[in-house]
This record gives C-alpha cells, sequence and structure tokens, in this order.
C-alpha cells in the first residue's frame, strides 16, 4: 500500500555549502524505498516547494549503488558565507526543509 509521508519518516539528509552553493544528500533508512523516493524528491519539487530560498539550478546526482541522492542547489547562500550578511546563514538548515517534502512510499 501506498502512503504519503514527510521525507523525514523514511531517510536522513545531511548538508554541506562552498560558496553560493548547498548540497543536501538525502539516504534512506531503508533500501527498498530508493526508487520511490527518486520519483518524488525531484529537483524540480524542491524548486516548487522553496522558490524564494533556492532560486538557481538545482541539480542531482543519484548514487545508486549506496540509495543515496545528492542535490547540488546554485545560488541559495546569497553570495555565500563570507558575502552574506546573515548569521550563520550556511544552509545547514536546508536538509530540515528538504526532509520536511512530502514522498510516496510503499509500507512494508
Amino acid at each position: 500500500m501506498k502512503v504519503r509521508v514527510p521525507l523525514r519518516e523514511v531517510a536522513s539528509a545531511r548538508t554541506g555549502d562552498k560558496g553560493d552553493i548547498s548540497c543536501v544528500s538525502v539516504w534512506p533508512y531503508d533500501p527498498r524505498h530508493y526508487d520511490e523516493i527518486k520519483a518524488s524528491l525531484t529537483p524540480e519539487a524542491i524548486g516548487r516547494a522553496y522558490p524564494r530560498l533556492f532560486g538557481g539550478k538545482i541539480e542531482r546526482y543519484e548514487i545508486p549503488d549506496l540509495n543515496g541522492l545528492n542535490f547540488v542547489i546554485h545560488d541559495a547562500l546569497e553570495g555565500g558565507v563570507n558575502s552574506s550578511l546573515n548569521l550563520d546563514f550556511h544552509g545547514k538548515s536546508f536538509s530540515f526543509l528538504v526532509l520536511a517534502l512530502p514522498v510516496e512510499i510503499t509500507r512494508f
């Protein structure tokens, strides 16, 4: 049976940044959910969910041997840590935003 759940229920995520680029990698808890997460979690879905934050190109790199996805989000950090006037705007919280997105998965 397919159900719609927040990504955080079936996966973890890590975030890194370099300059004005943020990377969010997503790792399913159960490898059986990889293809379903991949189908739901597209660059377009992330861009639609957060258009004011992610105005640049979003690329997705698939890591099927490890059941992971890596999203490279361009122009996401207001010029980067050294250029931004924001305190602590490193994109570290972006993993929590991605984990809040809904995905359709099969309950096993």
